[in-house]
């Protein structure tokens, strides 16, 4: 008993010397959620980590008790008390393992039921897509503070109708280009979506999709060469991104209920999709909804405005505060990264909204 309570203040003590909370302990691991959803898919996790504690506990102490007081003693010869064929005995072991599965899947479903839940009035509707290897974001319906509605949608289309024969003869080109995806017709392609206002990421420039909080979002994510995957850590959650979703029978949509705060909050490809796959990360900026109102405002009557200009107009850091372009050019060494600051703090100083027109 003295051995185990040196380990159990040993590990007390490297918990509070790492200078883990208690609420920071318990997602054993997991980052924080910033969403309804990802506050239930913590907690899942957290209950099914502490099971699988208690069962690892009771296991260890049967091992323990077993190899402690069971082991073979000098001079004696007699085998111990045998419990072969206990019925009662192998009845419970072989029926508990099935009660804490049937448990485990009930919480499951009801999890998963609710992060995949969907209803038909999204306040926010964004077209998500991915390419090699950056992403397209735009705004296709809103629905703003005072009941007022946007409907940003322009079209279906390809990504690649630059590429085809009449458009090269228009513009006076007759080299002759590749198809894409090894040659496939082009005109497949009008599941994507193109919006009056987009964001387009670069290699110089991180995409910043602007969201508010506290409103249900639409995510409509699409692909426009190769599988590639949304993910923002902070909505612990994650979707492969197919192209062609319908002849693929996948389901393109999903929703969050809402964004619990304002902040910057990295995304990321988590999908091995090239070889710039690691470099395909954009940001998640959420604002307030009256700043969110003023962004979209912002961006249809200054058409021609960059998102950066847009974000400075409602007062926010222009440039991602979660992670910098990388230089897709092979070499050794290389510039030390700019300092992010800190990412929870978006706002710039001295600024008021509307200041910038």
């Amino acid at each position: 008993m003295k051995r185990v309570g040196v380990v159990v203040a040993l590990g007390i003590g490297a918990l509070l010397m790492s200078g883990c909370d208690a609420r920071t302990a318990m997602r054993f691991g997991w980052p924080a959620g910033v969403t309804p959803e990802a506050t239930k898919m913590g907690d899942l996790w957290t209950w099914s980590v502490i099971a699988a504690l208690v069962m690892g506990i009771l296991v260890w102490a049967l091992i323990f008790w077993t190899i402690t007081f069971h082991r073979h003693k000098p001079g004696q010869d007699e085998f111990p008390r045998q419990t072969a064929y206990n019925v009662p005995l192998e009845l419970t072991y072989t029926a508990l393992p099935f009660i804490i599965i049937a448990v485990l899947f009930y919480f499951t479903v009801v999890v998963q039921n609710d992060v995949e839940r969907k209803t038909d009035d999204p306040k926010v509707v964004v077209d998500v897509t991915a390419f090699q290897w950056n992403w397209k974001f735009g705004y296709r319906d809103v629905t703003f503070t005072d009941g007022a509605k946007y409907d940003g949608f322009v079209r279906n289309g390809s990504p690649f109708e630059l590429q085809s024969p009449e458009s090269r003869e228009a513009h006076g080109e007759t080299e002759e280009i590749p198809g894409p995806a090894g040659g496939r017709d082009d005109d497949i392609r009008n599941y994507l979506v193109f919006n009056k206002i987009e964001t387009v990421g670069s290699s110089s420039e991180i995409p910043i999709l602007v969201l508010p909080t506290g409103k249900r979002v639409e995510f409509n994510i699409n692909s426009a060469d190769v599988v590639h995957s949304f993910w923002v850590p902070e909505f612990l959650f994650k979707r492969d991104v197919m192209p062609f979703p319908k002849q693929n029978h996948t389901d393109n949509q999903f929703q969050i209920s809402s964004i619990d705060r304002e902040g910057a909050f990295v995304g990321r490809c988590a999908e091995m999709c090239g070889t710039y796959h690691s470099m395909m990360n954009f940001e998640v900026r959420a604002v307030s909804p009256a700043k969110f109102d003023s962004y979209i405002k912002y961006r249809e009557t200054h058409p021609q405005s960059t998102n950066a200009q847009a974000l400075e107009a409602i007062c926010e850091v222009p440039e991602s505060v979660t992670t910098v372009p990388f230089d897709t050019r092979r070499k050794t060494g290389g510039d030390t990264p700019k300092d992010l600051g800190d990412a929870g703090n978006t706002s710039l100083k001295g600024c008021t909204v509307g200041a910038n027109g």
